[in-house]
């Protein structure tokens, strides 16, 4: 009788495990705190010449109660999106110059794809873009942290400020708490949601609406020419936390802009 409890507790688990799909981790269900109630009462986005304060499209931090989600452990990768481009002949990105990538880089995060074209691979994948709600707590966890490995900043726990993408995976240091690699550095992430305010801000924006989409998770460039050295790394880890909130128009790609996809069990 204990060895048929054993053995059928065994067959539950390998079950469970053969039921995560190859690449992707499980998010557990369940409430996390999203957003952030910060304010910027220096007002040092606007003195460093940016284009919105800080913290203001983040208000009010509100919790959010999700269903759990499958996430790729990665971003796709060049030799992930080749396969789709052979499968569908569909159009190679900017960035690769011929019919598919160049020597040398297939574990990098593929970049320059619109979110069309991203939404276009999720569905070829059987998968779909995460939300944002879905990607900001795969980063901070339940325990609301700043960063997805914890709440002190340090440029050593993801690709940031080196100038260039790297391979996917390459910075185990800075895991999310549930195992997903490089949620924040290497390129910025599309998500599914347009851009809107928070239930309950008070924030107005004429960026607000079905015009953009966010995007998550801030990459390797600097992208700053003007500050001072130690103004760029305060404007790096603020745009480093999990709640930050970016966003594009969903025609265009760009060189640091890469996606992962979702799953819904």
């Amino acid at each position: 009788m204990l060895l048929s409890a054993v053995m059928i507790s065994l067959s539950g688990a390998l079950t469970g495990c053969q039921r995560t799909p190859a690449g992707m981790v499980w998010i557990p269900g369940g409430p996390f705190i999203m957003g952030s109630n910060d304010v910027d009462a220096q007002g040092l986005a606007l003195q460093y010449g940016l284009t919105k304060p800080w913290f203001e499209d983040e208000h009010p931090a509100h919790t959010v109660d999700l269903p759990g989600f499958y996430l790729d452990r990665n971003e796709v990768t060049n030799a992930d999106f080749d396969a789709y481009v052979k499968a569908t002949h569909s159009r190679v990105p900017g960035t690769w110059r011929a019919a598919t990538y160049p020597g040398g880089a297939a574990d990098l995060p593929v970049v320059s794809v619109n979110w069309y074209q991203a939404l276009d691979y999720c569905a070829w994948a059987h998968k779909r873009l995460p939300t944002e709600a879905e990607w900001e707590k795969a980063a901070r966890g339940t325990d609301g942290r700043l960063y997805p490995w914890g709440n002190d900043f340090t440029l050593d726990k993801a690709n940031l400020m080196s100038n260039q993408v790297q391979p996917v995976g390459l910075f185990p240091q800075g895991r999310s708490p549930y195992g997903v690699n490089d949620l924040i550095g290497n390129v910025w992430e599309w998500t599914a949601d347009w851009y809107e305010p928070y239930p309950g801000s008070t924030a107005g924006s004429k960026d607000f609406g079905q015009k953009f989409k966010v995007v998550r998770g801030k990459s390797w460039t600097v992208g700053f020419g003007h500050q001072q050295q130690d103004e760029v790394k305060r404007i790096i880890a603020h745009e480093s936390r999990s709640s930050y909130r970016l966003y594009f128009d969903p025609i265009f790609g760009f060189n640091d802009l890469g996606f992962r996809c979702a799953a819904s069990p």
